[in-house]
Order: C-alpha cells, then sequence, then structure tokens
C-alpha cells in the first residue's frame, strides 16, 4: 500500500486511506513517511556594500591649489594587503605600508583624475590618521572598538581592538 504525505506549517497530514493504519484496524503500521522538505520562501539577497564615503578633515591641497575634501574608499582585498609588502619602500620602512595601502583603496577624492600613493604621503598628518581609521572601520565591519567597564570605578570607556598600522590588524 502506497503512503503519501503532505508537509504543512511544520506538521506532516495525512488525507483520507492514505492515513498510517494503526493496530485498531488488526494490521501493523509500516514505516512512517519521510517528511518532505518544503523549500523557505526566496529570500532577497542582501547586497554588499564596497565603497564609503568620506571627508578628510582638512582636505589634500594639489600643486594648483585646490583643496579635494570628498573621497570613496572601498573595501580591501587580501591582494591590497599582500602587494605593498612587496614594495621596497615599504621593506626599507614599515610605516610606509598605510601611505601605499591607503593609495590602492581609494578610489575617488575630489575632482582628482587618479588617487596613488604619491597623493596620500602629500597629505596633512590629521587626514592621514583620519584614512587610516576609516579603513579599519570599514574593513572590520564597522568598527575596531569595544566598550568595556573600568573594574575599579566601573565607568564605561573604549578600547581600540585593531592593530597599531594598517595591514596588521
Amino acid at each position: 500500500m502506497r503512503r503519501t504525505a503532505a508537509r504543512t506549517g511544520g506538521a506532516v497530514t495525512y488525507s483520507g486511506a492514505e492515513a498510517p493504519e494503526t493496530e485498531a484496524s488488526g494490521e501493523m503500521p509500516g514505516p512512517e513517511p519521510m517528511p518532505v522538505p518544503v523549500p523557505a520562501p526566496a529570500q532577497q539577497e542582501e547586497s554588499l556594500r564596497t565603497e564609503f564615503p568620506f571627508q578628510l578633515p582638512r582636505g589634500y591641497v594639489d600643486e594648483s591649489g585646490t583643496v579635494h575634501r570628498d573621497g570613496v574608499m572601498r573595501l580591501s582585498t587580501a591582494r591590497d594587503e599582500l602587494v605593498p609588502l612587496r614594495d621596497v619602500r615599504v621593506q626599507e620602512n614599515p610605516a610606509y605600508l598605510s601611505v601605499v595601502l591607503l593609495g590602492r583603496v581609494i578610489s575617488r577624492l575630489g575632482t582628482l583624475p587618479m588617487v596613488h600613493d604619491g597623493i596620500v604621503e602629500n597629505m596633512f598628518a590629521s587626514d592621514l590618521a583620519f584614512l587610516q581609521d576609516f579603513y579599519r572601520q570599514i574593513n572590520a565591519e564597522g568598527h575596531t572598538r569595544a566598550a568595556v567597564r573600568c573594574p575599579h570605578c566601573a565607568e564605561l570607556f573604549e578600547v581600540e581592538l585593531g592593530g597599531s598600522r594598517l595591514g596588521e590588524s
């Protein structure tokens, strides 16, 4: 005898004569039918945000005196973090890593046609520090700080969990 089962809301239901036989009918019940999984309703895929706008605190001043403050930084890839390690400037001075790395991931800055490490190395120190922090934030899913409570006075404060330099988290 063939049995069919339909799954509704997590419960298996049988229709009429297809219900499993019980001991009351005199026959031993056969194995329970395997419930058929119902596929979940189609979910909308969440899009991954890969570019993030920023505004420099001071702004980069180009050769003509134009100040560029608004920019866009994209998420870093493994390649972005590995390629600068082969750069001779980085090998001679590891602090240069952040300059080369930022030159790779800043996709737009003001009206400049292209952003590269030469532009980043001529930025004001406050703008460089801002971009380093911004890089950590967007590549660590939002931020690299954690709220903690002092065990002695119970006051809340934040601590930085990220690495000391870009590419060293």
